[in-house]
């Protein structure tokens, strides 16, 4: 007996017309189905714009999680509000045939405004409000939210608006689209606009069968390009950006656009290429418009949305970046700045016995001053796996390895070959280790490997948590910054350096900073 296909939408009208359409299509097969509409978050908060709720995917967050849950077997979307990169253990299963992809303008009373110097159009799309003021700067753009009927109704109460924008497909395929209503073919949808998309569990290969049989090649390909383009710009809901491709004598027609929240900035970029030789039409498109201000175009868009809520005290990689939660609006800069001292050739003269490193800082400061060759250690000993793996990559084998200096030190009073250590340490360096060795007997040459400079910032008003590698950048920002904050710390070493000052003091699972990172989403979850 074929289990009956729960399918998961929203409960608005036009979610519940595309996910009737799946429902029928996927009955007409002779599969059983179930509707289960679910609310999520962008319905029920509509005080404020899209954008302005800070986080991606707030359309489907609630269905993604029913899923997860095993509530529903399949959820219906508008393929432009799904995010790029799917929750993991869900999958695209299908994407219909596409409906009209173009934006439409919708009038108060007649046209006769677009030639004004001043008018008001309503929308809550920074896509639309951008690609609009960059054509007519001198006009003015309201917020509009809430469902197409609730929207279209919104323009006919409001004597102060001229127009408003929406997307044609959603009010054509509810039957409420005004006859004074234009399609503009000038302005670039939003990816995947137009088209609707069933999601499933990557592991329900019965439900993944069903769907397939509904999915429309050719829309598959125009969506997945478009949506390529905008991940690799990294935009979500929050910038500006229009894509479309479209397929027409075996070439597939590309066009993009990123443009400034206020329209006055706009890049833009057409393709055209061969069916079948499109793989990195997407990626081509992407980099044109970063390697023509695009990169800092989105540094300036990201920086301007949301206020700051998270800080980390070191820079964090573009790839770190995107493991954060949509929840989270983070900063970073090196709190700590480290200039590496050149090491005198009397501290290498003879093969040492011992040495000790906790930082891979050290490492990097004797192997800039000397060849492999030329650094003779017996036994090396170190802090953390991520040294340990920059010690053995450029000087030699590690003896030993302990997660903090302390416990290192311990070790050392317990096994230790000989008596002498030589520390490769900064200017700046906990006492532990020194303190426990010479307590014990052990003689320790400190070498001065590199300097460690506080160069912290004040934070603004709005951060509420911080995130710290090394006791130092925690000194480092309690030297401008005094407010109490969570502090989401990557070892022990720091987290008591951290409990000075802060009462809420978080410690990574292992010492990495994506450990630090999924520290931080578990509390933003």
């Amino acid at each position: 007996m074929l289990k009956t296909i729960k399918i998961g939408t929203r409960d608005s009208e036009l979610a519940l017309w595309q996910a009737h359409v799946v429902k029928e299509q996927l009955e007409h097969l002779g599969y059983k189905t179930e509707l289960v509409p679910v609310k999520s978050t962008g319905d029920l908060v509509l005080d404020k714009p899209l954008y302005e709720l800070g986080i991606t995917g707030v359309f489907t967050r609630t269905l993604d999680i029913a899923m997860l849950n095993n509530e529903i077997d399949i959820a219906v979307h508008s393929l432009k509000d799904v995010p790029t990169v799917l929750p993991k253990g869900i999958v695209q299963a299908a994407v219909l045939k596409r409906g009209n992809v173009n934006d439409t303008l919708v009038f108060k009373d007649n046209e006769e405004f677009l030639g004004a110097k001043n008018a008001v159009i309503a929308t809550g799309s920074l896509r639309r409000r951008a690609q609009w003021l960059n054509k007519y700067p001198t006009h003015s753009i309201e917020d509009l939210r809430g469902n197409v009927n609730s929207r279209l109704q919104k323009l006919k109460d409001n004597e102060h608006w001229n127009a408003a924008i929406f997307a044609a497909a959603g009010i054509g395929r509810i039957g409420i689209r005004p006859e004074n209503a234009v399609n503009l073919d000038w302005m670039i949808p939003a990816p995947a606009q137009g088209a609707i998309m069933i999601t499933a569990l990557a592991e329900d290969e019965f439900v993944k069968n069903a769907c397939a049989e509904l999915n429309h090649p050719e829309t598959e390909i125009c969506t997945t390009i478009e949506r390529t383009f905008l991940n690799k710009l990294e935009g979500g809901c929050t910038a500006p950006i229009g894509a479309l491709a479209t397929i027409k004598n075996e070439e597939i027609h590309f066009k993009g656009v990123l443009l400034s929240y206020d329209g006055s900035k706009k890049i833009e970029v057409t393709r055209v290429e061969k069916l079948g030789k499109h793989n990195h039409l997407a990626e081509w498109a992407a980099n044109y418009i970063i390697e023509r201000g695009g990169k800092r175009l989105m540094d300036t868009l990201k920086n301007s949305t949301k206020a700051t809520n998270v800080f980390s005290t070191k820079s964090l990689t573009e790839d770190q970046r995107l493991l954060l939660s949509d929840n989270v609006s983070v900063k970073s800069t090196d709190f700590v700045k480290i200039s590496l001292n050149r090491i005198h050739p009397r501290f290498l003269k003879n093969e040492i016995e011992n040495v000790v490193i906790t930082s891979k800082n050290a490492v990097e400061s004797l192997v800039t001053n000397y060849s492999a060759t030329e650094l003779q250690f017996k036994n090396i000993y170190c802090v953390g796996r991520r040294t340990k793996r920059l010690i053995e990559k450029k000087i030699g084998p590690v003896k030993h390895i302990e997660k903090n200096a302390e416990a290192l030190a311990n070790y050392l009073v317990e096994y230790i070959e000989g008596t002498n250590v030589t520390y490769f340490c900064s200017d700046i360096r906990l006492d532990a280790l020194p303190n426990i060795l010479k307590e014990n007997n052990i003689n320790v040459t400190e070498v001065e490997a590199y300097q460690t400079k506080f160069d912290g910032e004040k934070v603004d008003d709005s951060v509420e948590a911080a995130m710290f590698y090394s006791p130092s950048t925690v000194d480092s920002y309690v030297a401008k910054n005094n407010k109490e904050i969570i502090a989401f710390c990557i070892g022990e070493t720091t987290a008591k350096a951290a409990k000075k000052h802060f009462s809420d003091v978080r410690i990574a699972k292992i010492p990495t900073v994506e450990s630090v990172i999924e520290l931080v989403n578990e509390h933003y979850v």
